[in-house]
């Protein structure tokens, strides 16, 4: 089962970070049920720029950042069709 990392990069009181990781957890809650993402197996990580001062320096005008596997998916607002698109790609 091929592994996948999703990696949140933002700051606590941050809207948009919220809405982020909102629409992380509903990708990943309907991952079993689609047949093209149940072979994945998923961790989700947030990390924050506050307690990172390389995270701060890189993604500060950016956040929130999620990374798939490291590299970064997309920056500000995270839309879930191609999030899934994206995931979808890994299986």
């Amino acid at each position: 089962m091929p592994a996948v990392t999703l990696t949140l990069i933002g700051k606590p009181g941050c809207h948009l970070c919220e809405d982020a990781q909102g629409v992380v957890h509903r990708v990943l809650a309907g991952a079993p049920t689609d047949p093209d993402l149940a072979s994945l197996q998923f961790t989700f990580e947030e990390r924050s720029i506050l307690d990172d001062a390389a995270l701060m320096d890189e993604y500060v005008e950016q956040i929130p950042v999620l990374l798939i596997n490291g590299k970064v998916h997309n920056f500000w607002h995270i839309d879930p069709v191609r999030l899934t698109a994206a995931l979808k790609g890994l299986a």
